[in-house]
């Protein structure tokens, strides 16, 4: 018998949600088979088994927030081990004890003296005191009702025994009405209506509407708080002339044509950037608990946009790494990001991180810091301006690239350095492949 535990599927994780399990309560595990699909803070990554066996338990239930390290089920050697009433599910031992309570007593009580029972059925039952008031409901419902704003009280369960369950909190939540408003209302003595609250009359005009926030969006959202309230972020910035790297991705591609390779204008940029690390290693740092590391190898990563927010796959030894394999990598990386198929290695190790805004139009911006890396760099679109050459205007291709760096970890002038040496890179193009 051997527990499976809530891992650890990215540096930055530090609890999971259940998304969904594979395999069911009494089905046969083999080594490698998948599990669970966990939601972590970057994408839904599925869960592969180490050991043979059986699944005689779940004990969370999907939806369910889990810390790592705890137990989320458990594999037997036989499915002889799997308990009768274990069902094809996980149920919480807290609903477990409410369930228990709300069961009639097996038992029969002494009948009461009539004088004793007469008080007792005079007497009013406390309000949603008792087990017997509480409904049935599963941890992740009784969540998603306060998120909600909804009385769960007055929500019907779907669930077996009438369990409110998920699906019951979010369909009630789309009908757009007060908890109150679906169950039946109790008849109340008829009163002169009262004025309504200043907070509930006044209507700020904004007509909004309170969304459900992934895992993933939490999680960025504390990540880049704590790195602007934590690392001390200065800018550098600086226009490129992009005449030559133009003319030099289409002589790559022209190479490349027969292989269906097309390498972009960021695959140039994230390989300019490993060479220029190269050159300049205090960047490829970082500042952890009060310690200066200075990183060896050179991962560079590639923010991509998904639907949940941010993720940033990793692209290891890019310094190594030829244009073509940059831009088959970079494409794979981006297309599982995207279906949240990526794994947690290639999610690791970032050593620093090239963010591109460029083909959204976007002349420039600051990005932040994604710790523990002590520099990003922003990329804008590419432009055609009016610059003086010689003495004479031409118009030529330009592109601003904004450096943000961690002043703890590397100074100013290290930093206009690297910048410099990664602008000449650039211009000289060749220097990319040499």
């Amino acid at each position: 018998m051997s527990e499976i535990h809530m891992p650890r599927l990215s540096d930055t994780m530090e609890e999971g949600v259940i998304s969904s399990w594979v395999k069911k309560v009494g089905d046969k595990v083999e080594s490698g088979d998948v599990l669970v699909e966990i939601e972590t803070d970057k994408a839904v990554m599925e869960y592969e088994a180490f050991d043979d066996g059986y699944l005689i338990k779940q004990n969370v239930s999907e939806g369910d927030t889990v810390p790592i390290g705890e137990v989320i089920g458990i594999l037997g050697d036989s499915p002889d081990a799997v308990p009768e009433e274990s069902g094809g599910g996980a149920q919480p031992s807290e609903d477990k004890a409410e369930e228990k309570a709300e069961e009639p007593a097996e038992e029969p009580k002494a009948e009461e003296p009539a004088e004793d029972k007469a008080e007792t059925e005079a007497a009013p039952a406390p309000s949603g005191s008792g087990p017997a008031d509480r409904p049935r409901t599963s941890p992740l419902a009784r969540r998603l009702a306060k998120e909600y704003g909804l009385d769960i009280n007055a929500i019907q369960g779907s669930g077996p025994k009438g369990r409110i369950v998920r699906a019951d909190i979010e369909a009630a939540a789309k009908e757009g009405q007060p908890a109150e408003e679906q169950a039946p209302a109790a008849p109340q003595e008829s009163k002169p209506a009262a004025a309504p609250a200043a907070s509930q009359s006044f209507d700020d005009g904004r007509d909004s509407e309170e969304l459900k926030v992934s895992n993933m969006r939490k999680v960025i959202a504390r990540r880049l708080t704590e790195s602007k309230q934590t690392v001390p972020h200065f800018y550098l910035r600086r226009t490129i002339d992009a005449e030559a790297l133009k003319a030099f991705r289409t002589q790559i591609n022209g190479q490349l044509a027969d292989t269906g390779v097309k390498v972009s204008f960021n695959d140039l940029i994230v390989k300019a950037c490993a060479t220029a690390l190269k050159l300049h290693p205090a960047v490829n740092s970082s500042w952890v608990d009060d310690k200066l590391l200075q990183h060896n190898r050179i991962n560079v990563g590639v923010a991509v946009a998904v639907d949940a927010g941010l993720v940033v796959p990793v692209l290891h030894d890019t310094d190594k790494a030829t244009l073509s394999d940059i831009s088959t990598n970079t494409r794979e990386l981006a297309g599982k990001a995207r279906d949240g198929k990526l794994k947690p290695q290639e999610m690791s190790g970032g050593t620093f991180s090239v963010s591109n805004l460029g083909m959204f139009g976007v002349d420039s911006f600051s990005a932040v810091i994604n710790p523990p890396e002590a520099a990003i760099l922003a990329v804008g679109a590419m432009r055609q301006e009016p610059v003086v050459v010689d003495g004479e205007v031409e118009v030529r291709n330009r592109i601003s690239v904004e450096l943000s760096v961690d002043h703890r970890a590397v100074d100013g002038a290290v930093g206009a350095a690297f910048l410099k040496e990664l602008a000449e890179i650039l211009e000289q193009p060749m220097r990319i492949i040499l």
